[in-house]
């Protein structure tokens, strides 16, 4: 089984990923990318290659971190530690610093006992297939062991935070002056830097899921728990609330009145914001297919295209590189604004959406209504043959049920990549609609795919 997964190696802390294999990956890792470019240009002036390291909260990135920066350093590295900082922190730190690359110690929204490693290339870059499995290859290869004064340094990275804090306010448009903002940290990474960050912008805050102490991420907080978020900015009477996940690359919010505005809807807002400015390149915005149709429409309505990827940030991230777009991102929260991050910024998305609010003088809710939200129905159809999706009487019916819905609906069918299934998504002008039609075309599924 591979060790990299979709977003770097993840699993249980102790359990699947453990301090050998931390250290073992780290000095994988500096075989593989410690010796490039930049690396070489450090070692002929005198200096060695740098790395800078970066955590989230929960109490085993405490042991973890600590084996990848020694696995580092006994690789020959200078490890620059940024202590606890967002995923997307860490990303523009790798940048900045000119560092050869970085290495983040998160579970993003999983649960406390999780942990996971990712790593950045060289201008805090998500990796290639290809050199992820290259380092892994590297496991059992030979180590760099370099002895005496050529053994690396472990330093703390001081000014990181105000280093991103200010990265990420000279990125605004306008002030936040006049808004009252709740923030749900996720009791993560963003607990410290992101209140910080909001006030120095100028809004009022109010904060929750602050209070992380190692094992309490996620934990009823946050992006995927948006309950007590709701509840705080109705009983604050605050304008608007913003949820983060574990590290902070993801944002959703809801409005004055509580309501969810998820992924979709901020992209919607952002990208009418930046095409009315003239600064959304080529008038598009990267989605994936699992984004509402109602995205779809209203960018449609505006000028706007939508380049749809398949599921996943990295694919979006791809899609945006090759054709140079400034704006892409997920219905999950995963925003991803190239002209000042190199991949998903739960801080940033959330100052920009507030600063739209502040900008236009519109509320949240008046913001989010330039798109309507199509009921969308999910059916996990599970012991099919996720192969056989493509069977001609599967797509007989997929053909049928998107000629009756025409230009109100939309279907998608996708075998699972890991188990034997198969997700029927339905959308439709009405909920009743959405779940009839998935019902029907998951009874073709099961009869003619079933195992």
């Amino acid at each position: 089984m591979p060790l990299f997964g979709t977003d770097g190696v993840r699993g249980l802390a102790n359990g699947v990923l453990t301090a050998d294999l931390a250290l073992s990956l780290a000095q994988a890792t500096a075989v593989v990318l410690g010796q490039g470019r930049s690396a070489e240009a450090r070692r002929a002036a005198g200096r060695r290659a740098e790395v800078v390291i970066g955590r989230d909260p929960r109490i085993s990135g405490q042991f973890l971190s600590a084996a990848v920066s020694a696995g580092l350093a006994a690789s020959g590295i200078d490890v620059y530690d940024a202590g606890v900082v967002p995923t997307p922190g860490l990303a523009f730190l790798v940048a900045d610093r000119d560092a050869d690359f970085g290495v983040m110690v998160s579970a993003s929204h999983n649960p406390a006992p999780d942990n996971g490693i990712k790593i950045f290339a060289a201008g805090g870059v998500k990796l290639p297939d290809e050199v992820e499995r290259r380092i892994e290859a590297a496991i059992d290869g030979p180590k760099l062991l370099p002895t005496g004064g050529a053994v690396g340094r472990i330093r703390v990275f001081a000014d990181a935070e105000d280093r991103y804090v200010l990265h990420l306010l000279q990125s605004l448009p306008n002030r936040l002056e006049g808004l009252h903002v709740v923030l749900d940290c996720a009791h993560g990474a963003a607990a410290g830097v992101s209140p910080e960050t909001f006030r120095d912008a100028g809004a009022e805050v109010t904060v929750i899921g602050a209070d992380p102490d190692g094992i309490n991420i996620n934990d009823g907080v946050g992006s995927t728990h948006l309950d007590k978020l709701a509840e705080a900015v109705v009983a604050a009477g605050a304008d608007v609330g913003i949820a983060h996940d574990g590290d902070a690359d993801r944002c959703l919010a809801v409005d004055a009145q509580g309501r969810v505005v998820d992924g979709d809807q901020i992209m919607a807002i952002l990208a009418a914001s930046m095409h009315e400015r003239g600064v959304l390149k080529d008038d598009t915005l990267v989605a994936t297919v699992m984004s509402n149709l109602g995205l779809h429409v209203a960018m449609r309505e505006r000028g706007i295209t939508v380049l749809q990827t398949a599921v996943g940030d990295r694919y979006v991230l791809e899609a945006m590189n090759q054709g140079g777009y400034s704006l892409g991102g997920e219905q999950s929260g995963h925003v991803i604004m190239s002209e000042f991050a190199t991949t998903g910024d739960g801080l940033l998305t959330g100052l920009h959406l507030v600063a739209e609010m502040a900008r236009t003088g519109k509320t949240l809710a008046e913001l989010a209504s330039i798109m309507t939200v199509y009921p969308q129905v999910m059916i996990n159809v599970k012991d099919v043959d996720r192969t056989r999706v493509s069977d001609e009487v599967v797509q007989s019916a997929v053909r049928d049920v998107e000629a009756e819905l025409g230009d109100t609906g939309r279907v998608l069918l996708r075998a699972s990549g890991t188990e034997q299934l198969v997700r029927v998504m339905v959308e439709a002008a009405d909920d009743a609609s959405a779940h009839r039609y998935a019902e029907r075309l998951a009874d073709v599924v099961r009869e003619r795919l079933g195992l």
